[in-house]
């Protein structure tokens, strides 16, 4: 009866242990290599829509159509960008804290600055709305103040690479088909 308990509570105690391993694995954050690739995966098709929005905008801009027209297409052109935007925020977000120096830092930094693009995208897109279409060179001063306040808050929310101080997350945005 005695071995019988011993083997029963030397089971548990294995049972325990692989408990504990397996939850503490559950918390760790994924490679270097992995969040790298996670992140350019989220970017790429964001950075692509990005390119195609700013391309519609400037086209808006210097085509002949009616403010009213302009605005609309503005508008539309600007809630895009805004959701893409968001869209890249939440993968960045969902590929987690890599596992690196500063992973908290690092990850942290690229959901801050896309949610600055977004917020900025948004603000540019109310601001058009809220501009009058009753005086066409007006509302196309007001679109071109609107941009060149977008094109600012764009600037001033990129990512400062230079605090991306892990070689491990480095050697892997070089490295991972993702990112190229």
């Amino acid at each position: 009866m005695r071995t019988c308990r011993a083997t029963a509570a030397g089971k548990l105690t294995v049972v325990l242990a692989t408990f504990v391993l397996v939850v503490a694995g559950c918390g760790s954050g994924p490679t270097p290599r992995a969040w790298a690739a996670s992140v350019c995966e989220a970017l790429t098709p964001w950075r692509a829509e990005i390119n195609k929005l700013t391309s519609s905008t400037h086209q808006q801009m210097t085509a002949q159509t009616t403010p009213a027209q302009a605005k609309e297409n503005l508008v539309r052109l600007f809630a895009g960008a805004e959701q893409a935007s968001e869209t890249a925020r939440r993968r960045v977000a969902d590929a987690g804290v890599p596992e690196t120096d500063r992973g908290d830092e690092i990850s942290e930094g690229f959901r801050t600055s896309l949610e600055k693009i977004r917020d900025a995208y948004g603000r540019a897109g109310d601001a058009i709305d809220e501009l009058s279409i009753d005086r066409p060179s007006d509302f196309y001063d007001g679109v071109q103040a609107v941009v060149d306040t977008l094109n600012q808050e764009y600037d001033s929310s990129a990512l400062d690479t230079s605090k991306l101080n892990s070689k491990e997350l480095k050697q892997a945005f070089d490295e991972v088909p993702e990112c190229r």
